[in-house]
């Protein structure tokens, strides 16, 4: 019987961690295949590692889950879990139950009966009840990145998905430090079919991301696959260069003909602040690619384990 393990990152989810067990366990108790949790406690602030605990102790021959020695981020977590893994199929779920867990049985349907299938991620269609402005910026970001891009991510796509193992090898082949996931498993290729949904509100507590860290999380995905924002400073110093030539051709031009002296002092200063402005802010996309390069020549481990179901005290004898 194939086996499918269901990688679940969690951040302060003690409310919603025994609803999700429950909910999914009753969904899969008659699944035409076996199938794990694999928890992964990213630094939890909460007892979120004390509900996976207990977990383990009710099912230990079905939930595993790692602890992380501090909170490492969401792109750690999937990378753990999927380097946990050990079904022939692998899913990325939210612990919230905003990813619809219905939709694994027919995920798993689809990979058995269309074998050129290699994933069946899912494609969220509405935003109802996000706040208007992040909604906004979620579509403009996959605009931005498709077009700057060599990886297409479509608009609304999310981390669930059902992929199979040949696909987690390709994923945990790449062993860059700086992840965006979403871009990783347009990259990495593979036929993929999706399943759209309405949005879902969570079951129970708070969502970690604000709006600050999704807009950091966006910008770090477009750093991750694109040069483009290198290439528009290039454009941007070149312009700023030609326009000043032509600026100082006039002047001299100007004043060898009709002997006007150099007026405007005001305007001058606007313009040279103007113009060390668009230089910070290029040399401040420099420092963000240089960052990136600086973070994976040090070769640091993504993530650090500090406790797993093998190394529970507590666990069942």
């Amino acid at each position: 019987m194939d086996k499918v393990s269901i990688i679940v990152p969690c951040y302060n989810e003690e409310e919603t961690v025994p609803v999700f067990f429950e909910t999914v366990e009753e969904i899969l108790k008659n699944a035409p295949f076996d199938y794990e949790y694999v928890f992964i406690n990213d630094g939890s602030e909460d007892k979120t590692l004390q509900k996976l605990r207990e977990l383990y102790i009710l099912a230990p021959d079905k939930v595993r889950f790692a602890s992380f020695s501090r909170n490492f981020g969401k792109e750690a977590g999937l990378l753990a879990g999927l380097t946990e893994a050990v079904g022939d199929y692998s899913v990325v779920m939210d612990v919230d139950l905003q990813d619809p867990p219905e939709m694994l049985l027919e995920m798993y349907d689809i990979l058995q009966k269309e074998p050129e299938i290699d994933v069946v991620g899912t494609r969220r269609v509405t935003r109802d009840g996000e706040p208007a402005i992040r909604s906004l910026f979620a579509k403009l970001f996959y605009k931005i990145i498709n077009k700057i891009s060599d990886a297409q991510i479509i608009d609304g796509a999310r981390d669930y998905r059902m992929m199979r193992k040949a696909m987690v090898d390709s994923i945990l082949s790449l062993t860059e430090r700086n992840r965006f996931s979403k871009g990783i498993f347009s990259w990495v290729g593979y036929n993929t079919k999706y399943l759209e949904y309405k949005n879902i509100e969570r079951v129970a507590g708070n969502t970690s991301w604000s709006f600050w860290s999704l807009l950091r999380y966006s910008i770090d995905g477009i750093v991750s696959f694109s040069e483009a924002p290198l290439n528009i400073s290039i454009y941007f110093g070149l312009f700023s260069v030609l326009i000043a030539f032509i600026g100082a051709v006039f002047i001299v031009v100007r004043t060898l003909l009709f002997g006007n002296a150099v007026q405007g002092w005001s305007s001058m200063v606007c313009i040279f602040l103007a113009l060390g402005g668009a230089q910070l802010l290029c040399l401040g996309i420099i420092g963000k690619y240089i960052g990136k390069i600086y973070t994976e020549v040090k070769r640091r481990p993504s993530y650090l384990i500090k406790e797993t179901e093998k190394t529970y005290e507590g666990k069942p004898k």
